[in-house]
């Protein structure tokens, strides 16, 4: 499959869920059945190179037809595609690094192959790496990851946000490995695993956040958890930069397709009461059309700086873009919810629960405070911003 082929299935599959959204918006489970589909649509070549039958060529090339697949979804089901970008968002990590500069190539080259043909396969990937006084910051990780005695790893420990939780039946997370003192990334099968505390993982809180509400994105409690290292050793910081220009890209487009389809459900209700709209509704509804319009700047902004970077790095336009879109896709969203009115303030509105969703970029890596640290530290740096 090609990335119009699966373009032009994940749009039929968004629209039949748009035909449902009055039921779909008050879900607070996944159902597998939709993730079923997506998988037959070709969606999960996005996690695959292009020389191995996936959508993947490089960040450059990849990143806009890629999180276009989000941002139609998002049309569709906000829940959905946000869990649906984790997989191309995780699966990054190898993905954009394919070289392991300074460690075992060959180690690299096949965990990257058996990767890679988890997601032919038709298996979901997801991530689990925030804990409790991380600030987001996934290097900042306080868990171990001990020896195993047979030459594995095992990790003890809180994480939460764990999005697609029993969807997915890989997720990535980060810890320290035993004797050491830098993190690693790691990654743990959870398919079939009980939530009980009896097979590794414990259940103690379901996500019961007021936006992106059936993402199913739990916290859990590891105990002596089976986990496999990520096979370069001490790559981490340079897997992140090559990775994230792509994952700030695709967690936008999620956010970009809600107020797509926000913005034509308020003009609809709008168009022909321009004459009967009270000033201060004019104004609202004239500054978030011009947010709006900012967003949509943004985002292209942000595709540009991919597609136009060096490979390895993360481009300071792409911070600067998913922060931007994350103030501006909440202010816009509560104008639109003033003018529309007192309708909105209720589960029932698809309007009330886009306000809820938008808010969930300023919290998605890297959340508020770390955004700002980066965005202060690359605007201060030598050379060209």
């Amino acid at each position: 499959m090609d990335a119009t082929t699966v373009l032009s299935s994940v749009r039929a599959i968004s629209e039949a869920f748009a035909a449902q959204r009055a039921e779909r918006q008050q879900r607070r489970n996944l159902d597998p059945a939709d993730f079923a589909r997506l998988r037959d649509a070709g969606f999960l070549l996005t996690g695959v190179p292009a020389a191995e039958g996936g959508l993947w060529e490089s960040a450059a090339a990849s990143t806009r037809d890629i999180v276009e697949l989000l941002r139609i979804l998002a049309h569709g089901d906000s829940s959905v595609a946000l869990v649906a970008a984790m997989h191309p968002a995780v699966l990054v990590f190898w993905l954009a690094s394919p070289r392991a500069e300074g460690g075992d190539q060959r180690a690299w080259d096949a965990q990257r192959g058996e990767l890679f043909a988890t997601a032919r396969d038709g298996q979901w990937w997801g991530t689990i790496t925030s804990e409790p006084g991380s600030g987001g910051d996934i290097t900042k990780t306080k868990t171990l990851a001990a020896r195993d005695g047979s030459g594995g790893y095992a990790i003890s420990g809180q994480k939460h946000f764990g999005s697609g939780s029993g969807i997915s039946t890989y997720m990535v997370t980060t810890a320290v490995p035993e004797g050491e003192d830098r993190p690693e990334l790691f990654y743990m099968e959870t398919r079939g695993r009980a939530w009980d505390g009896s097979d590794g993982m414990k259940l103690i809180a379901e996500w019961d956040g007021h936006g992106m509400a059936a993402t199913q994105s739990h916290a859990f409690m590891f105990e002596k958890m089976p986990v496999v290292r990520v096979a370069w050793h001490g790559g981490l910081p340079s897997i992140l930069s090559a990775s994230f220009g792509f994952a700030g890209c695709a967690f936008a487009a999620v956010i970009v397709g809600i107020m797509d389809v926000a913005f034509e459900t308020a003009r609809q209700q709008l168009r022909g009461k321009e004459d009967t709209m009270r000033p201060y509704e004019r104004v609202e509804w004239a500054r978030a059309e011009m947010e709006y319009w900012l967003i949509l700047q943004a985002y292209e902004g942000m595709l540009r700086a991919v597609e136009s970077a060096p490979a390895g790095g993360t481009p300071l336009g792409v911070v600067q873009g998913k922060t931007a879109i994350a103030e501006l896709a909440e202010s816009a969203m509560g104008r639109v919810c003033k003018v529309i009115g007192g309708g909105t303030f209720h589960r029932r509105s698809p309007l009330g629960n886009w306000f809820e969703d938008v808010r969930a970029l300023g919290f998605l890596r890297p959340p508020w405070g770390l955004a700002y640290d980066r965005l202060v530290e690359g605007s201060l740096a030598p050379g060209p911003a």
